[in-house]
């Protein structure tokens, strides 16, 4: 999931430039990716994207966008560098910024076709024999958690790696795991819950999302996570500020959630420093 793409571009923060004095002078300065659907693009046509509007309206403020691409130095040269101020969509977990109340959890998610048997979860014998795609980060197979679950049990030899980023020169870059699966490049995909339902919606093909089993994988390997809006750490009022509009329109970013298909986990999420 993009997440674990955010956290291997976080160096430490510094340098904090006050969003309160931001939001007196009008402006809610968001950091988003121009390319990154769900989620955002340029267009203002993802959840997160939605969210930022929302919240802006109810703090009576506009907002405004520093567009840059996750790759590596992404909250160096946002966040960071002070041209923004909130960061759609990060691990309640992540250490190197301030956090909001989640507003929402989610999961990784088995995608297949509906004219297959489903996936039940990481100890079903078919995914022993059926072509696997999962998402990876770079040449670090094992830095995403679905990799870590299918090696430890020894499926390897039968399983493609499917980058999280995509290629940046096409529209939806994130989308190819799921485009495999409905082209039957691969039988089924591992793929983080928020990418897995919007583009299972956008699919020709009828194809079924389910979450994963178990959520945690013994010792501790969780696959749901609590997501939140980070802020710059000693920015405490505004993260207060963002809390109570979280708090406050709860029900209507649930409905934006489901507009996009983003699958729920109703169960409590473990916290950690790890992330999709």
């Amino acid at each position: 999931m993009r997440v674990l793409a955010l956290l291997s571009s976080i160096l430490l923060l510094g340098g904090p430039t006050s969003a309160s004095a931001q939001l007196a002078r009008g402006t809610l300065r968001v950091c988003a990716d121009p390319n990154n659907l769900p989620f955002s693009n340029q267009r203002r046509e993802g959840f997160e994207n939605k969210l930022a509007e929302l919240i802006a309206a109810e703090l009576h403020v506009r907002v405004r966008y520093t567009w840059w691409a996750q790759r590596r130095g992404y909250v160096r040269n946002t966040l960071r560098a002070g041209k923004c101020d909130a960061l759609m969509g990060v691990p309640t977990g992540l250490d190197p910024v301030l956090v909001t109340r989640p507003y929402y959890r989610s999961t990784y998610t088995f995608v297949t076709r509906r004219s297959t048997p489903p996936i039940a979860s990481f100890d079903d014998p078919a995914l022993r024999r059926l072509r696997v795609g999962v998402q990876i980060v770079g040449d670090g197979e094992a830095s995403s958690p679905p990799v870590a679950a299918l090696t430890r049990r020894g499926i390897v030899e039968n399983v493609t790696g499917y980058m999280i980023l995509g290629d940046y020169r096409r529209p939806n870059p994130p989308s190819h795991i799921v485009r495999a699966v409905a082209d039957g490049e691969v039988d089924v995909g591992i793929v983080w819950g928020p990418l897995a339902g919007y583009f299972a919606k956008q699919s020709p093909v009828p194809l079924r999302v389910d979450p994963v089993s178990p959520e945690i994988d013994l010792p501790y390997l969780p696959f749901v996570f609590d997501i939140a809006i980070g802020v710059r750490r000693g920015e405490s009022a505004f993260r207060d500020r963002l809390d109570g509009v979280l708090r406050r329109r709860r029900r209507d970013i649930d409905r934006l959630l489901a507009s996009y298909g983003v699958p729920r986990a109703d169960t409590p999420a473990v916290a950690s420093t790890r992330t999709p």
